[in-house]
């Protein structure tokens, strides 16, 4: 005959090999167990004991023994016994982590956000400005420029001799300038300093994060924001748009001069056609999408930088993916801004 009792959280059995001794204690020998002669109190009957068990379900299962006849006791667990609610989803969430290109955004965004703050409330490193705006500025002027004059000559290969068959060389000198102004000096500018500046503000700011010299940074009292980003990104924000302003006139210049060495067009008929295209807002825009490219590049680049985990293989991945990043943002930005300001915009050639 067998029987099932649920006791919780008490369980009751009896033990055949209990020995009762002279002082009302239970000597028990537990199987698998190396606690062996333990005395526990009598409760009441003899040969029977009362001890805590764990907080869940037992089974107890009463069976007789073939051998002298004695029952045996036979614990089982019910593994199943959690009577909780379902926790399920709950688990699901926390162990769920986003990619991490959406935490890299979000936190470009909030790193965006941290700098306009400061910049508004005066917390500016100055002397990292000047550092940083030196280095964007004057050190990159040489291969923006000299990227700035090969493409414009590349492009007046294309444009000078259509336009002289076509018999509209007249028109050439202010085609030139609205495509150098409007697209090609400010989005040539940007990639170039993406490649030299950005890459290099990830690659510095991803190592300090490995090597947690930030850390070093917070503990001395400094904020890494107002120390390392705030100046990046108003150095880059100042220098692009001057270094568009060159880069636009070296374009130019280098256009008119292959122009009238090998297709026979006067510099002065391009200048002149120039200045009847061009108006103060095709300037104004160029120095606005500068700008805006500046603020992507080295935000993006910041940003990535900060967010560097994984030694040194952690560091050239952070890199790259800030440079490629980059250069999408300046390309995204370009088709939004050139709609937004050249929507609508038709009669630049009609005077010429």
């Amino acid at each position: 005959m067998q029987t099932a009792s649920y006791l919780h959280p008490f369980s009751y059995y009896s033990d055949r090999r209990s020995l009762l001794k002279p002082d009302g204690c239970v000597k028990l020998q537990i199987p698998y167990s190396s606690q062996l002669g333990r005395k526990v109190p009598l409760t009441g009957r003899p040969q029977t004991c009362q001890f805590l068990m764990p907080k869940q379900q037992t089974i107890l299962f009463a069976v007789p023994n073939t051998d002298d006849g004695h029952p045996s006791v036979s614990v089982l667990e019910d593994s199943n016994t959690n009577h909780a609610p379902n926790s399920e989803p709950e688990t699901v969430l926390r162990k769920w982590s986003p990619p991490r290109y959406m935490w890299r955004g979000f936190s470009a965004l909030i790193l965006a956000g941290q700098v306009i703050v400061r910049t508004l409330r005066g917390k500016v490193h100055w002397r990292n400005t000047l550092q940083q705006l030196k280095r964007v500025g004057p050190n990159s002027v040489g291969v923006c420029l000299l990227t700035s004059a090969f493409v414009g000559m590349a492009f007046t290969i294309q444009f000078v001799r259509e336009f002289t068959r076509l018999g509209l060389s007249r028109a050439v000198g202010g085609v030139l300038a609205l495509a150098f102004s409007r697209e090609l000096s400010p989005v040539i500018t940007s990639i170039v300093v993406a490649g030299r500046i950005g890459s290099a503000f990830a690659a510095e700011l991803g190592t300090m994060q490995v090597s947690e010299q930030t850390d070093t940074l917070r503990v001395l009292g400094a904020d890494p924001v107002d120390y390392l980003v705030t100046p990046r990104v108003i150095a880059t924000c100042i220098a692009l748009p001057f270094l568009t302003l060159m880069c636009f006139t070296v374009g130019m210049a280098s256009s008119a001069l292959l122009a009238d060495g090998i297709y026979g067009v006067s510099i002065n008929i391009i200048l002149e056609s120039a200045r009847r295209a061009l108006t103060s807002w095709d300037i104004i825009s160029a120095m606005i999408k500068s700008q805006a490219f500046g603020a992507i590049i080295s935000i993006v680049s910041c940003a990535w930088g900060v967010t560097t985990m994984g030694g040194a293989k952690g560091v050239g991945e952070s890199t790259t993916s800030a440079v490629v990043i980059s250069l999408v943002g300046i390309f995204i930005a370009d088709f939004v801004l050139s709609y937004c300001f050249f929507q609508g915009v038709g009669d630049s050639l009609k005077n010429l």
